[in-house]
């Protein structure tokens, strides 16, 4: 892709906190910055990823190419990262896979979406699959607690469109990524209802004890909303995925409405 592409899906990317339209339109894009092997100079670049647990995947399809992407050859030479995700900027750790671990990590990807085998199948070389680890990270991109909650929220409101539309166009058996996909969206809202319940609840219950009754109804949701991330686990093996996504999203945007409408005017107060 052309620098005046790239800068135009970046500076979209930065202003719209990860959404995008066009090419990338409803995938899942990062921004990925590398250090320059030979400039020694930053150089960014949108990437579309594939989620897995506690890391991301990229892959270096350069469209079927004959050459492996700059960033590639970048992340050899120095496999320190920046990942922008639209919500939060970490530094990572680059990964490249090999051997088996690749090729099975390929397959998913090429089960998900056909033109990852259609770039294979224009090049000789072996397109590269890399993990990108979190080693270092920071607050949310944003300019208030409210905004961060916000932002926070319509991340997961997106991931659950994704995966949604994924769930209904894989009809009723579904497949290795998209299984992938379920379980780290399972993983990170639990993670983040968790680190509400002790930390961001806590501290406005005892600055606003007037707000116990919001406390225990938000409570009583993520009770409602961790049994259907494990109900949505369990059918990953069966044919109802879709349906418990559904039940899962009627749940979870209520949840998210009714804690931004209740708690985001304090945060932000």
């Amino acid at each position: 892709m052309s620098l005046d592409f790239n800068q135009q899906v970046i500076d979209e990317f930065r202003a719209n906190r990860g959404r995008v339209g066009g090419f990338f339109e409803g995938a899942r894009l990062i921004l990925l910055t590398t250090t320059g092997a030979r400039s020694g100079r930053p150089h960014t670049v949108p990437l579309a990823y594939l989620p897995d647990g506690d890391r991301i995947l990229v892959i270096g399809s350069a469209a079927g190419a004959d050459r492996h992407p700059a960033w590639y050859h970048n992340l050899l030479a120095d496999p320190k990262a920046t990942v922008e995700d639209g919500v939060f900027t970490y530094e990572a750790k680059a990964t490249v896979l090999r051997g088996p671990e690749r090729d099975a990590v390929f397959a998913r990807a090429v089960e998900a979406d056909a033109g990852w085998g259609e770039y294979q199948a224009k090049t000789s070389r072996v397109i590269p699959v890399v993990a990108l680890e979190q080693v270092a990270g920071g607050p949310p991109n944003a300019s208030s607690f409210g905004e961060a909650l916000k932002a926070l929220h319509d991340a997961f409101r997106r991931e659950l469109a994704l995966i949604r539309a994924e769930a209904a166009k894989s009809g009723p058996r579904i497949g290795a990524q998209l299984r992938v996909n379920c379980l780290t969206l399972c993983q990170g809202l639990e993670f983040h209802h968790r680190s509400e319940d002790t930390g961001m609840f806590p501290a406005l219950a005892d600055r606003y004890p007037e707000l116990e009754p919001v406390m225990a109804r938000l409570r009583e949701e993520h009770a409602t909303v961790a049994r259907l991330l494990g109900e949505l686990r369990a059918a990953l093996d069966g044919d109802s995925v879709l349906a418990e996504v559904d039940r899962l999203v009627t749940e979870l945007e209520n949840h998210l409405a009714y804690e931004e409408e209740q708690l985001i005017p304090l945060l932000d107060g």
